[in-house]
């Protein structure tokens, strides 16, 4: 990409960002994941804009299409995902249950200690509560595909970690489908030991390492 290209795609990019940033708003880390998207967005649209050059008029033109375009979809992206992080925090009452946006997809993180007893893959009628919740609000938001992932520390063979994961991850995941939402939709997969958060060397560790994680990716 010449200078020239190079130029048109900062360019594009920061008038998109001035169409959804506050002017008070200086930095990245001032930017709801809507502002972020829009910025990714545009960068994207115009790198993709800028080599297609489809109709021969030259790369700045397409570029400055691409990036347009690119903002306004990351844009949208980024909204509705802001917006189902929000719900998803008012819907869930357990305040362990932790709701992350990653600006591409939420994470929800569910410890072992509210879902399961130690060895047990049957999610206690608590937290069925707010797996529930999570079904109405991925029904809600019906555009995505849902990643159910299943967690242990490394206490027992790793074989065994890894069956113990898998069937916690599909017995989340079945409550998913109970609640309404389509298993087309989900998968749920076993990680076993092999994915810690936190060292196994001290039980708080080991207890971080226990868990279920609820990964939401939007179509593209």
């Amino acid at each position: 990409m010449n200078l020239k290209i190079t130029t048109i795609l900062g360019a594009t990019a920061l008038t998109a960002l001035g169409a959804c940033t506050d002017p008070a708003a200086t930095g990245l880390g001032n930017m709801n994941k809507a502002q972020q998207g829009a910025l990714a967005g545009a960068a994207i649209g115009a790198v993709l804009g800028g080599t297609r050059d489809s109709d021969k008029n030259g790369q700045g033109k397409d570029a400055v299409k691409g990036a347009i375009l690119g903002a306004a979809a990351g844009a949208i992206a980024g909204n509705i995902l802001d917006r189902q992080a929000a719900a998803l925090e008012q819907a869930v009452q357990n305040p362990n249950v932790q709701i992350v946006n990653h600006g591409s997809y939420l994470q929800v993180v569910l410890p072992e200690g509210i879902l399961f007893s130690t060895d047990s893959a049957a999610v206690s009628g608590i937290a069925q509560n707010d797996l529930y919740a999570v079904a109405r609000n991925l029904n809600e938001y019906p555009n995505s595909r849902v990643e159910v992932v299943g967690h242990t520390d490394n206490t027992g063979s790793a074989s065994y970690n890894m069956d113990l994961s898998q069937r916690r991850a599909q017995s989340v995941a079945g409550i998913l489908t109970a609640g309404g939402v389509a298993g087309s939709r989900i998968v749920a997969v076993g990680r076993g030991e092999d994915q810690p958060v936190a060292s196994n060397a001290t039980e708080q560790g080991r207890a971080q390492n226990r868990r279920v994680e609820i990964l939401i990716r939007p179509n593209s």
